[in-house]
């Protein structure tokens, strides 16, 4: 299932997740011109290594072997993409479900908020793969967070859903509280057949940071949003 839109309006101009989306595609962009080797050399420095952020030597900078600069890399690793295909689901699910959490939220509290479902992003995969060397870049652990205060504020917003059938193409009216917990039920199959992978050293989706970001969004989105959580409802978009 696709997500092409959701009808929920919005009160304000979605400036934070604009942005973001902007930020994406212009480091993307610009990660074009360092080449393939220049590219490598920057997902392996800006992309979270779990096995260097648990088990690194601290006492040296990622120049020299060690682990002193990886503090960034829980940020930076938010706006790196290993592809256009990559790049552009995540920029469509932070752009369906983006703009209706930020306008519950405010803009300053939708950073902070985007920024905590990153690092639980983070922390879910770490935990459990603290010895990978696999880079883990791309924004979509913080995305799941957006997805879980989507639907603990919008259950019942509606979500126009382009679902393939073989050759035919569908779209369907889907209320967001099925259309997401779908997709989080989905990440958890996914990260427990991905076990075996990560046992065996493997790369591949990160499915925990998924989890990981969307269980942050659970709790973040009642910490930050002050009003009692009530299913919301929105006049339809037209």
């Amino acid at each position: 299932m696709i997500p092409i839109r959701d009808l929920n309006e919005t009160r304000r101009t979605p400036v934070v997740t604009w942005t973001l989306i902007a930020a994406n595609v212009f480091i993307f962009v610009g990660g074009l011109s360092l080449g393939e080797k220049g590219a490598e050399a920057a997902v392996m420095r800006y992309g979270v290594i779990p096995d260097v952020l648990v088990n690194g030597d601290w006492s040296n900078f990622r120049s020299a072997g060690g682990a002193l600069g990886s503090w960034v890399t829980p940020v930076t690793s938010m706006f790196l993409h290993g592809g256009l295909l990559h790049l552009g689901s995540n920029m469509l699910f932070l752009h369906v479900f983006g703009d209706n959490v930020e306008d519950v939220l405010g803009r300053g509290r939708f950073v902070l908020f985007y920024l905590l479902c990153g690092l639980g992003a983070v922390l879910g995969q770490v935990l459990v793969d603290p010895s990978s060397m696999v880079p883990m870049i791309g924004a979509s652990g913080a995305i799941s967070g957006v997805l879980a205060g989507y639907v603990t504020l919008f259950p019942h917003a509606r979500v126009v859903t382009l679902i393939p059938i073989f050759i035919f193409i569908h779209f369907m009216e889907v209320p967001a509280g099925i259309f997401i917990v779908l997709w989080f039920l989905l990440q958890l199959v996914q990260g427990y057949l991905s076990l075996g992978m990560i046992a065996e050293g493997g790369g591949g989706v990160a499915w925990f940071a998924h989890i990981g970001g969307f269980l942050a969004g659970l709790v973040c989105i009642r910490l930050l949003y002050k009003k009692r959580i009530t299913a919301r409802r929105r006049r339809p978009a037209r």
